[in-house]
């Protein structure tokens, strides 16, 4: 299938933000067929070009191949008046304008979203910031670990008597907020056919990862309970949990329903214990959590971890390796749906990325191309797409707009 058939074919994106937030949903719609023009400062580029492991030449690294996917770079310092006379051409022409910057700092540009609408009326704009466009906080900056801090994430993750720890990575909220911009955007779009107007989406980094956190607002409305950290623990469910096993590895066992819980005794060789009189009510499993978390770790220190898995899978009871990356790549599930892609590059030889989602079966999105050199597409963009001269191209390059 080719980029046009695609279900975002003919949809064009400004990708002016750096890091991972906003650029993850213009990455996401570049997957799906967008046309995704990045962007950056002259010379310098998104600072996410440097951030992680150096992988081709001029320093950009395997986090930059990866996330700038499918896209098309173009300098321009917006700071400038005459490259915000650019952006403004460039956002006549375009659908979705995607941006992170501090709020107030495109306005002070001139190019906030009133002044980029003045140009196109049906421009959306997504504006992902550390707390959002509006309430007190709005000026401060934010990353994505200060988002799990303020959103709660932080204070849940961690074992009981220890510190708050980063929730696995240091980046879930960027990703997070990139998903939520994502589904704005094709919620802005929908909207336009109907309306012709655009929007703006307005998304602050903490606010995807409140929305995830179970029950823990209205338990705390209703009954005024906090939830401390449990470590691998969670509540309203046991065994639900992580358990070491006889050569080192681990498993994550899941008894949600009391079923689930009569299967894993089973699998244990006691089925005694999903009793009524013994632990066969959630209820009861929650209360003496201690004794059921110790009885189910006796058992899997005593096995491999290929043996618990195998006696999990055949009595039915929800198991899991716990993987490492390495474990990730020699997995056959992982092989056979095809999760890591394959991707030669120009520049850094074959580069294995983790594959697009979600897998539709009728217009599937695709990985054209890793992230691409700084300005490697300023001739296609203002020549081809604005249609500049060679002498206005050759004049913004040296005054150093472009």
């Amino acid at each position: 299938m080719g980029a046009d058939d695609r279900p975002l074919a003919g949809v064009r994106v400004l990708d002016l933000a750096t890091f991972v937030a906003a650029p993850y949903c213009a990455a996401v719609l570049g997957e799906f067929g967008a046309e995704v023009i990045k962007v950056e400062k002259p010379g310098e580029g998104d600072p996410l070009r440097r951030f992680g492991t150096p992988a081709a030449e001029g320093g950009d690294t395997l986090m930059w191949l990866s996330e700038a996917r499918n896209k098309k770079s173009i300098t321009l310092d917006l700071r400038r008046p005459e490259g915000a006379r650019v952006l403004k051409r460039l956002a006549a022409v375009a659908d979705v304008v995607c941006e992170n910057f501090r709020p107030g700092t495109l306005e002070a540009w001139g190019l906030g979203y009133d002044d980029l609408g003045a140009v196109n009326g049906g421009l959306i704009m997504l504006r992902i910031s550390g707390y959002g466009q509006t309430g007190p906080y709005r000026e401060r900056p934010g990353f994505a670990r200060t988002a799990h801090a303020f959103g709660g994430l932080a204070y849940l993750s961690g074992m009981p008597d220890g510190p708050p720890v980063t929730p696995g990575s240091t980046t879930l909220a960027d990703y997070m907020s990139g998903l939520y911009g994502a589904l704005g955007v094709l919620l802005a779009l929908r909207a336009r056919d109907a309306s012709g107007r655009g929007q703006v989406i307005d998304i602050g980094l903490y606010e995807p990862i409140l929305r995830v956190l179970d029950e823990l607002a209205p338990a705390y409305h209703r009954t005024g309970f906090v939830r401390q950290r449990m470590g691998p623990r969670t509540v309203n469910a046991a065994p639900h949990s992580h358990y070491p096993c006889a050569d080192g590895g681990w498993v994550a066992i899941a008894c949600t329903t009391d079923k689930m819980f009569a299967r894993l005794a089973e699998v244990m060789g006691r089925p005694e214990l999903a009793d009524d009189d013994a632990f066969g009510r959630a209820a009861v499993r929650c209360e003496r959590i201690d004794e059921i978390e110790r009885i189910v770790t006796e058992w899997t220190v005593r096995l491999e971890r290929d043996e618990v898995l195998a006696r999990c899978l055949e009595g039915g009871a929800p198991c899991a390796p716990i993987n490492s990356i390495a474990d990730i790549f020699a997995d056959p599930q992982v092989a056979a749906r095809g999760n890591l892609a394959r991707v030669r590059d120009p520049r850094a030889g074959e580069v294995v990325v983790p594959s697009v989602v979600p897998r539709l079966t009728a217009t599937p999105g695709a990985i054209a191309s890793l992230g691409p050199a700084l300005g490697a597409h300023n001739a296609e963009v203002y020549g081809g797409l604005l249609k500049m001269s060679d002498d206005e191209i050759a004049k913004l390059e040296e005054a150093g707009v472009i």
